[in-house]
């Protein structure tokens, strides 16, 4: 844990640093509550929010009982944690259904007040796991005895980029063609602010308990004109041509993008965000409303909230290039090993014909090969992508360095064998720059 609770009102968000819940602890926070955020990583929630105190769980599994210490002790417990498919990292069922078990076990015996963020469409019949899921985990909650309330924003777009926003915020910022999937698609949107704001009311008492209500905005737009508008906000010129995309490409992208979250990598291109775009991303406001909510800001509202900067737009281009760069490195050092295991001979008479003794040459191409093997492959497995840069920084500069001493001559080679290993090295500087954990 880390921090001190110094207030009266104690609220735990579960899912702490997530993009709702890091709104949804902030708001807490600056209204008089005492906030626990609760997420896999102290350290990850110490950066998002230093303010507030922090403990350590994967809701996926069994509450520990520093978890359920806390729980017991709070007055209001706002679920925010959520997982779009499962994969190397997330289990739907875990997070979404018997987390919610485990929480009414742990605070069966309590007054607190349960804030549940789930998601607009959810239901028993939809087409994705992940709706399914979430709307089992709200039916759960809804038929125990404890004090409750549900709320199911749609389409959440804030200052900070994440998930299927950052995806849309990246499209839109797409040089000279504007390249369109799914167009027709309807979608809402609700202000990150106003679930935040939402949320607070709640946990004061001003919603009714056992209130099941939508978050969103009145009007609804097309996916296409929720993308223009995003470009237009973001300053771009209008594009010279748009090409709409064919649902086959989206679905072939889509399943490659399900491969990688067995690799770690939480892409908003999977099948599940791409089924629940093909339904639509709509809600209703009145029931919110009716039970006294403040009407949710429209998405050009929202837009004018939020100052399009210049980190922004460098957001949007970056967030494209950033896998094309990964791929790059992953080709370029998986084709470097193969090349050396495949040219073995070869490569052994070029440290050979300077000096080298046939022991050490043989050794250094096999060991070579196999570390560029190793480190082409897992920069593709998000946990390992920092490790992975870091070794491709060394190995480069280890190559440089020992290129230099023994065969300095190559320096000169027309073809530039040496001078081709600089790039090799900024690029995984790039990404260190610009990769982050969530």
């Amino acid at each position: 844990m880390a921090g001190n609770l110094d207030t009266s009102k104690v609220a735990v968000v579960l899912g702490g640093y997530g993009l709702i819940g890091t709104a949804c602890s902030k708001a807490l926070l600056l209204n008089g509550f005492s906030v626990v955020g609760v997420g896999r990583s102290i350290s990850l929630g110490i950066a998002s929010n230093p303010d507030i105190r922090w403990l350590a769980q994967d809701l996926s599994v069994p509450f520990s009982e520093d978890l359920k210490t806390v729980l017991v002790s709070a007055d209001v417990i706002v679920n925010a944690s959520g997982a779009l498919q499962t994969g190397l990292r997330d289990d739907l069922d875990g997070v979404h259904v018997r987390s919610i078990a485990e929480l009414i076990d742990a605070v069966s015996e309590t007054k607190v007040r349960i804030v549940q963020v789930s998601a607009a469409g959810v239901s028993e019949t939809a087409t994705t796991e992940f709706m399914r899921s979430k709307y089992r985990g709200d039916t759960l909650l809804a038929s125990s005895q404890l004090d409750w309330v549900i709320l199911r924003p749609t389409l959440v777009i804030g200052a900070h980029a994440y998930g299927g926003t950052a995806l849309l915020r990246s499209v839109a910022a797409f040089p000279i063609v504007g390249l369109f999937f799914l167009r027709e698609a309807k979608i809402q949107t609700v202000y990150l602010e106003d679930v935040a704001k939402a949320v607070v009311a709640v946990s004061r008492g001003d919603i009714a308990s056992r209130t099941i209500a939508e978050l969103t905005e009145h009007d609804e737009r097309t996916l296409a004109q929720t993308i223009v508008k995003l470009r237009q906000w973001q300053g771009f010129a209008p594009w010279a041509t748009t090409i709409a995309l064919p649902n086959l490409a989206a679905a072939i992208v889509a399943r490659g993008a399900d491969l990688l979250g067995w690799l770690g990598w939480r892409s908003p291109l999977r099948t599940t965000a791409l089924e629940a775009l093909k339904e639509g991303v709509t809600g209703n406001p009145e029931t919110w409303e009716a039970a006294g909510g403040f009407r949710c800001r429209s998405l050009e509202e929202t837009l004018r909230a939020i100052p399009a900067t210049v980190q922004e737009r460098w957001f949007a281009r970056l967030y494209m290039i950033l896998p094309m760069v990964i791929a790059i490195l992953s080709v370029f050092w998986v084709v470097s090993g193969v090349i050396g295991l495949v040219n073995y001979d070869d490569a052994v008479e070029v440290l050979t014909s300077r000096g080298s003794g046939e022991g050490f040459a043989s050794g250094a191409v096999l060991v070579g090969a196999g570390i560029d093997l190793m480190l082409g492959l897992a920069i593709l497995v998000r946990p390992w992508v920092r490790p992975a840069c870091l070794g491709m920084i060394a190995v480069s500069l280890a190559y440089l360095i020992g290129a230099t001493l023994w065969s300095g001559d190559l320096w000169l080679d027309p073809l530039g064998p040496i001078v081709k290993v600089i790039p090799a090295t900024v690029l995984p500087l790039l990404v260190l720059g610009v990769f982050e954990k969530r």
